[in-house]
């Protein structure tokens, strides 16, 4: 028997891989019930509803086929929403255009803040336009980014 962080979030990838989808992140809220949370999220365009049931419940059968020893819990399988920062570089592209906030790194260890547009993305940077000037933000370097809605 296992309950490992780790091991249910190999768990969901097996089950989210096969509908095109990756985990971003696993939280486990220790309620009563206790609360497993699964957020997912698709490389080029939204995650669907119809898609996250389908995730849930072939991640459930998992759960017990596999003896993941969790007592009694309510499994929540949902996409990030814009409250959370961006935590995995597939992440990125399908936001370029958007408003971006990045908390960074700079070469000399400073910290700082910066929002801007995002404008590009490579394997490497990340490059955001602020106040008509282009910084590019390596990956390593990047803190938190947070996606701003705007209305």
């Amino acid at each position: 028997m296992e309950t490992s962080t780790e091991k249910i979030f190999e768990l969901a990838q097996q089950c989210a891989s096969s509908h095109g989808v990756f985990v971003v992140d696993v939280e486990i809220k220790h309620t009563t019930p206790m609360e497993l949370w699964i957020y997912l999220d698709k490389e080029e365009e939204d995650l669907s509803i119809d898609v996250c049931s389908k995730i849930s419940r072939e991640l459930g059968f998992l759960l017990e086929a596999f003896d993941v020893e969790l007592g009694r819990y309510r499994l929540n399988v949902s996409s990030p929403g814009l409250s959370r920062p961006l935590s995995d570089i597939r992440q990125y592209p399908k936001n370029v255009g958007r408003t971006c906030r990045v908390r960074y790194r700079k070469d000399n260890e400073e910290v700082d803040k910066v929002m801007g547009q995002l404008k590009e993305v490579d394997s490497a940077n990340i490059q955001l336009i602020v106040e008509d000037e282009t910084i590019v933000i390596p990956f390593a370097h990047i803190i938190e980014a947070k996606i701003i809605p705007t209305i």
